[in-house]
């Protein structure tokens, strides 16, 4: 009986409901692990072989502070298996391998970590990952990113290293309570007699990508599992020429990237489906540009509100990546829908600018946003047709997560499209993920979409030029809102517990009235805005503060908008705040005994209104 055993896990790019294809790409990688000469166990229990014992555990149980993997350790088993399903978050895949090693450094033994891949029908990204390691060390690995279908990772190792790192680790004299497994005898085993030649594999580097290569890898793979799963034909994006919309272009032209390098290293299933989304059984992608202009349409919706400078940012951006861009004007439609406004009401609105109340200006802004919508779904359906060709186009929305998140989009505008990229991704990271694309794919039309104030665009310009920008208009920078954003929904914090960890970690920066004004604005814009999320586009699942309610947060969508109480304890905490601060400023310029005497009755009404002087 031998000692080394080769061992296999895989990423499968499964699909729901796919029973066939799920089933071919099961048996698919039982075929190429045996032919890497690998024994390849599945199911649940423990099975003790003639040469060690197999153990399992399932997805979130290695995220479980009781790991069913602990007490098989603990129990002698040698070998962990784990088919999980954990899907791609920023800054996660350290946390996942870290957990892998950290299942067998303590007591020693295998793990093999296979996961699934690709777009699954919904939100989430499954990011591959699989992985085996040993005694705390990876010793194989499988990609994070791949437009392969079926990834096999193997390894070789010996039983010996275990057995010899729990006698060193493993102290007899300590106690230990655990679960006793019952075994499953088999009578084959996992190593050969003649295997003593066989070399093992030694640990690897886990060289982990940066969040915006993250970005562009991830949401880019997402994409083509679902353009080619959806059978429609490309996809179609209003380029502004701001920062969100030209993330999710840099992102199609980063799924094009892939496309032509998977399709050069032979993987034929990516070129069958490249043919058939094409209607072309003879193209052979070589060019993500060229490919750009085959899958991909933008268009600059221009109104009479539109700067020249985002018209050429956007048709300079498109140039760059290929796709096939279109100008359109949309200033008749919106003439149209108001001259049926005013035929039935015999009034007229106006722009703030112009006279306008609030309420005139901002639906002024909001029909302009939705006949974008209107027309948009009309290209998406008509383009292809319009040239000749078969198919339609998926629309792609661009709306960021901080904005999601305070409700800074138009209910139905053109946001609201069939997926979203971008929508789990915040602001800040789309700016560092832009300055990647300029270096990576050298896309220098984004240096001036990263130096230009973002813009809605929707109200009159100024001898020409922009007067209205995002940050004006929420009333707070898109860095506090990322903060603002984490703090509601990974904290779970109200409008009080808010402050009080803000009036520490902004201490520098703002004042406790000024944080007060901004948590209150917030919440305020939060509550109102709440409603839009129950119609948000479906967007790819990146972060863990999404507040996307159909799916990652059940809270309501219909609040008291006031927060009487939250806001009140606020103002008490800001008032007691400026009287400490006034009594300090006080003592330290005219001390006497008299001024020290208030202040220390002050302080103590401030622990306990019982206690006096």
């Amino acid at each position: 009986m031998g000692r080394k055993v080769t061992l296999a896990t895989c990423s499968l790019n499964q699909w729901a409901l796919d029973f066939e294809g799920n089933l071919t790409r099961i048996l698919k990688s039982i075929e190429i692990a045996k032919q890497k000469g690998t024994t390849v166990p599945f199911g649940d229990g423990v099975l003790s072989t003639k040469d060690t014992c197999l153990g399992s555990e399932i997805c979130a149980e290695l995220w479980n502070p009781r790991s069913p993997h602990v007490d098989m350790g603990l129990d002698g088993i040698e070998i962990f298996t784990n088919s999980s399903a954990s899907y791609h978050e920023l800054r996660k895949a350290d946390h996942r391998v870290n957990l892998v090693k950290s299942a067998t450094t303590k007591s020693g033994g295998i793990y093999l970590f296979a996961n699934q891949k690709g777009c699954d029908g919904d939100r989430l990204y499954y990011d591959g990952c699989a992985m085996i390691a040993i005694n705390g060390d990876i010793v194989a690995r499988g990609a994070q990113f791949s437009l392969k279908d079926v990834e096999v990772v193997s390894a070789t190792l010996d039983l010996e290293d275990v057995r010899s790192y729990r006698g060193e680790r493993c102290h007899p004299h300590m106690e230990y309570e655990h679960k006793p497994y019952q075994r499953i005898k088999t009578d084959f085993s996992l190593s050969d007699c003649d295997d003593r030649c066989l070399p093992t594999h030694q640990p690897v580097e886990w060289i982990f990508h940066t969040p915006e290569e993250e970005i562009s890898l991830g949401p880019a793979c997402w994409l083509w599992d679902y353009l080619r799963r959806s059978g429609q034909a490309g996809f179609l994006l209003p380029l502004s020429g701001g920062v969100d919309s030209s993330s999710t272009a840099c992102i199609v032209y980063s799924m094009c990237v892939q496309i032509c390098r998977a399709v050069k290293d032979g993987n034929s299933q990516v070129l069958e489906d490249v043919q058939r989304v094409v209607s072309d059984s003879s193209y052979r992608p070589e060019d993500p540009r060229e490919l750009c202009g085959r899958l991909f349409t933008t268009c600059y919706m221009a109104s009479e509100n539109s700067s020249e400078d985002t018209r050429n940012r956007a048709k300079d951006l498109a140039a760059q990546i290929g796709s096939n861009h279109l100008n359109i004007n949309i200033d008749m439609a919106v003439k149209g829908m108001l001259g049926i406004f005013s035929m039935v009401t015999g009034k007229w609105p106006q722009f703030r600018a112009n006279g306008g109340s609030a309420r005139e200006n901002l639906a002024l802004q909001n029909v302009q946003a939705r006949i974008r919508m209107i027309l948009a779904y009309l290209f998406a359906q008509l383009c292809l047709w319009a040239q000749g060709k078969p198919g339609g186009l998926l629309v792609l929305g661009s709306a960021n997560v901080d904005e999601s998140l305070t409700g800074y989009f138009t209910k139905y505008d053109c946001s609201s499209a069939d997926i979203n990229p971008i929508g789990g991704v915040s602001k800040m990271d789309l700016k560092c993920f832009l300055q990647y694309c300029v270096k990576r794919f050298q896309l220098t039309a984004l240096i001036s979409i990263l130096d230009a104030p973002p813009t809605a665009e929707l109200e009159p310009l100024t001898d020409g030029k922009i007067v209205q920008t995002d940050e004006a208009d929420m009333g707070m920078t898109y860095s506090e809102l990322s903060v603002i954003g984490r703090l509601r929904k990974i904290s779970k914090c109200g409008p009080y517990s808010m402050f009080c960890k803000l009036i520490h970690s902004w201490k520098e920066t703002f004042s406790p009235s000024q944080v007060a004004t901004k948590v209150k604005h917030f919440f305020r814009m939060y509550s109102i805005n709440r409603h839009k999320m129950t119609t948000v586009t479906p967007s790819y699942h990146a972060e863990n503060y999404s507040p996307d309610d159909n799916r990652f947060d059940l809270r309501p969508f219909l609040y008291n908008t006031q927060w009487a109480w939250q806001f009140r304890c606020i103002d008490n905490e800001v008032s007691r705040s400026t009287e400490q601060c006034d009594f300090i400023r006080l003592y330290y310029t005219s001390f006497n005994i008299e001024t020290l005497h208030k202040y220390c009755i002050y302080r103590c009404k401030c622990l306990s209104e019982d206690v006096c002087m």
